[in-house]
């Protein structure tokens, strides 16, 4: 029998859902391994529309397709065994269009670097690396969550005088790790400190370079 809810990923990845299906939905993916999947594989779509979405840093920068979410969808579908491949179709699109690219992943991946400090009593932990390159800074992070419920998260850079630098968003699933790669235009010495927040603004997370 067809899955009713087997369209629904986009949709709940994006916010799009009405409450009510929302709630249906959620109680589906404790039992759907096969949906479950499907969102932890687009988890990452909204932080790359977010940055497709800012202001381009030259004026002459094109403005990203409108294309983009359907191509991206397109890639992220054809599944894990092809992720290489993903990865490299997202990063010629978020080039084309002049946007910073974030690539979620999932499931067990090896340490990405240095352990972030934990603010409180809150069922997560990460680890980061970052690095140097000819346009700014890599940042390349491991997220693991240990709640029974979604969760929404944030990663931003904050500099020496306190503002702050959202670098990618993406949304927890139980029990599982996302696996971060985004690119910023700020330079590795400017960037004083990495946190991991709350959608309003609470650092769970933190490293100091």
């Amino acid at each position: 029998m067809t899955d009713p809810f087997a369209t629904y990923d986009a949709a709940y990845v994006l916010g799009a859902l009405s409450p009510e299906d929302r709630s249906a939905y959620e109680k589906h993916l404790r039992g759907c391994a096969e949906c479950a999947a499907s969102v932890r594989d687009l988890a990452g779509i909204p932080g790359l529309l977010a940055q497709a979405g800012a202001p381009a840093l030259l004026e002459e920068e094109p403005a990203p397709s409108p294309e983009l979410l359907p191509a991206v969808l397109k890639r992220v579908r054809r599944g894990r065994r092809i992720q290489r491949t993903i990865t490299t179709a997202a990063a010629g699109i978020a080039v084309a269009a002049g946007v910073t690219l974030a690539i979620v992943l999932t499931g067990p991946i090896a340490a990405a670097g240095d352990p972030m400090t934990l603010l409180g009593d809150y069922p997560v932990t990460a680890e980061v690396a970052m690095a140097a390159t000819d346009t700014g800074t890599k940042v390349d992070m491991t997220c693991s969550y240990g709640g029974n419920r979604t969760g929404d998260y944030i990663l931003v850079a904050v500099d020496a005088d306190g503002a702050t630098s959202e670098l990618a968003s993406w949304r927890a699933m139980p029990q599982d790790t996302a696996h971060i790669v985004v690119g910023t235009a700020m330079r590795t010495g400017d960037i004083k400190a990495l946190e991991i927040r709350t959608p309003s603004g609470l650092p769970l997370l933190r490293m100091t370079p």
